[in-house]
């Protein structure tokens, strides 16, 4: 029998995209560490942080530096993301609209949760900004290249004895993670992606009230 969302009891929540719009502050914050290095590329565009939203360290390193040995392009990209992190620890970003009204109603009724494709410490500059801790009961991104989302959705469920939960994101890497993770999948299409299978489509972030 296919499982119903009022029988859901937790939210899996991506990030980018689907909470908040940070590609402003990345691509500034990349571009001032991009520019001290003696390298052809300068900056990084608003339009490449796009692209990238989603995609896994490993996978931004080979599209942003392809010249570069893997040493250098590695120690490169920590320095942007130790950037970022601070930068948006400081600044923080763009909420979606309604974001923090419709997180303390989930949270009344199921047990939420993040899954993201980034860095160390950028989960926690998001919520210590905005003092969005409350709301969430765990999170999870990337430890090493190996781990993919997929895994760390498993490892959520795992860990927090999740029963059905469901996965909100706004990629089609998030919808594959989901549907390889075994979780039906929300497409927040107010992100920054397409999709072209999902189980519900929200248009913006207070829909999933309705649903």
């Amino acid at each position: 029998m296919e499982k119903k969302l009022k029988d859901i009891d937790s939210i899996i929540f991506d990030l980018d995209g689907t909470l908040w719009d940070s590609r402003r502050e990345v691509a500034e914050s990349w571009s001032e560490v991009i520019k001290k290095y003696n390298y052809e590329r300068q900056e990084v565009t608003f339009q490449e942080i796009n692209d990238l939203m989603g995609k896994t360290i490993d996978e931004i390193e080979d599209i942003l530096f392809p010249e570069l040995d893997k040493e250098k392009r590695t120690e490169i990209l920590a320095e942007c993301c130790e950037k970022e992190n601070a930068y948006l620890a400081k600044h923080g970003a763009r909420l979606f609209d309604n974001l923090e009204d419709t997180l303390y109603k989930l949270s009344k009724k199921y047990r939420l949760f993040i899954v993201s494709n980034c860095q160390t410490g950028y989960i926690e500059a998001f919520l210590d900004y905005y003092n969005l801790d409350e709301y969430f009961e765990d999170y999870e991104c990337p430890k090493n290249p190996e781990t993919v989302k997929a895994d760390n959705i498993k490892l959520i469920s795992n860990r927090n004895k999740l029963i059905n939960p469901v996965y909100v994101g706004d990629t089609q890497g998030d919808a594959n993670a989901t549907k390889e993770a075994g979780l039906e999948f929300i497409f927040a299409s107010y992100g920054f992606g397409n999709v072209e299978e999902y189980q519900y489509k929200i248009e913006k972030i207070e829909d999933l009230l309705d649903l």
